[in-house]
């Protein structure tokens, strides 16, 4: 008889042990020590004791549960969501956010020591509000066939089956209070099995509505959406097939050329604030989730830059100009470099409403051979670049070519920021500043920015 053996995962003592929280990891799970192995424990916070049973056990950690928690920490607070511990949203409604953020700020400080050699604080944080921050949000649609009713919210932790949510604290207020309305309009379609997800977005002139369809939306189902639009002042856009739903993400949204289907007459096109300036763009575009905290960042980022009359500036992965614009306001002129298409024409759409002709965005695919890129042949003396999670690896060594005064780095995911930082040290540029940006309270998301001068400085 042949027998198996899986290395990955080893059988688990069924015992109830007792340990105290020490620490606390940036997805909100507590560490506890046992018998010399590091334990994770979802839901149990720094200073908390538990009795807990180890659910998975490997060589250099286990993973545990909470069975009996026998103290409270004073950081614990009681979640507003009611679907908390089983939306998959978000993981830490019941820790402070002022320990969230601490969390999150001292990961950030490790990986980059850890990773670098470099030992720099990465306070003071850049803080959001605790709640209501969400201006854009994703939702699945999920119809029961035995409860004839389709389902509108996020998918529960560690499956695919959706929570059918009827508040959403994170999300901004006026998005929130469309879940129950609009999931009442769903389920009233008679496309109602043939849905595919929806999103909400807050421009600062209206929500929006996109609404993916499997099938035609036929006249009977687009009244009922016109109504519910009318009602509830909330521009409602069309997803259809797969290939639209791409196109969507291309179609620049200016009056006359609107993508997809803007059903709502009258409406003017959806735009955001940020820096004084006013920017257009398509529901479909990627604009940063947290307001506050995004003006915020681009303040921080204009600060740090240090921006003069004469500059010259870089905004590589610039998008549709979330930066670029602010930038050019301060600079001789600053050039834009971004992947996709749509976001390009929208920078340029957006230069030209702010009366800003001191820009050059260029469509290019950073992650291809640069060098031979049009931008590439241009001096800069100052750069900023706000990469996807993959990072910034192939064009890490042209920014050093150009040899700016200052470099920013804007960034999603630490280990990235913290590879990336390398090459700008060992081309000796000094790591000046680091700040963690509370993008999004509740989860184990973490934004950062850091501040890379040629000569040594300190900030303020």
């Amino acid at each position: 008889m042949v027998q198996f053996y899986s290395p990955n995962r080893r059988s688990v003592n069924p015992g109830i042990i007792s340990v105290t929280a020490d620490n606390l990891d940036a997805q909100g799970q507590g560490i506890a020590r046992h018998q010399g192995k590091t334990i994770f424990i979802p839901g149990l916070l720094p200073g908390e004791q538990a009795q807990i049973q180890l659910t998975e056990e490997k060589r250099q950690f286990a993973k545990a549960k909470v069975v009996k928690r026998l103290s409270d920490s004073p950081f614990r607070v009681e979640p507003r969501c009611p679907h908390f511990k089983v939306c998959g949203g978000c993981q830490q409604q019941h820790v402070a956010t002022e320990l969230q953020a601490k969390t999150k700020a001292g990961v950030l400080e490790h990986l980059i020591q850890r990773e670098t050699g470099v030992s720099i604080s990465a306070e003071p944080i850049i803080h959001s509000p605790e709640y209501g921050y969400r201006r854009r949000a994703r939702l699945g649609l999920q119809y029961q066939v035995k409860q004839r009713k389709l389902l509108l919210g996020f998918r529960q932790s560690q499956t695919n089956d959706l929570v059918d949510v009827k508040h959403c604290p994170v999300m901004h207020p006026e998005l929130e209070k469309l879940l129950q309305p609009l999931s009442q309009c769903l389920n009233s379609l008679k496309a109602v099995k043939r849905l595919g997800h929806v999103e909400l977005v807050l421009a600062n002139n209206s929500p929006i509505v996109v609404l993916r369809h499997l099938d035609p939306i036929k006249h009977e189902d687009r009244e009922a959406l016109r109504i519910f639009s009318e009602q509830y002042k909330v521009a409602i856009y069309l997803a259809g097939d797969e290939k639209s739903l791409e196109l969507l993400s291309f179609g620049a949204l200016f009056p006359g050329s609107l993508s997809p289907e803007h059903l709502a007459e009258g409406q003017s096109e959806p735009w955001y604030q940020v820096g004084g300036l006013k920017l257009v763009f398509s529901p479909r575009d990627f604009i940063q989730v947290n307001d506050e905290v995004n003006q915020q960042m681009v303040a921080q980022a204009l600060s740090w830059l240090d921006l003069q009359p004469e500059d010259r500036v870089l905004d590589l992965f610039c998008g549709m100009g979330n930066f670029t614009l602010p930038i050019a306001t301060k600079v001789q002129a600053v050039v834009g470099v971004e992947g996709v298409a749509a976001l390009v024409a929208s920078g340029q759409y957006n230069a030209r409403l702010n009366g800003l002709n001191n820009i050059s965005f260029f469509h290019e695919n950073l992650e291809s051979d640069i060098h031979q890129q049009p931008w590439a042949a241009q001096g800069f003396n100052k750069v900023l670049l706000d990469p996807a999670r993959a990072g910034a690896a192939g064009v890490m060594s042209h920014i050093v070519k150009l040899a700016p005064e200052k470099v920013v780095y804007v960034s999603c995911n630490p280990t990235t920021l913290a590879r990336d930082s390398k090459v700008l040290l060992e081309a000796g540029y000094h790591l000046v500043s680091v700040r963690m940006l509370d993008m999004f309270p509740h989860t184990g998301h973490l934004e950062s920015m850091a501040l890379f001068c040629r000569e040594r400085m300190t900030i303020e």
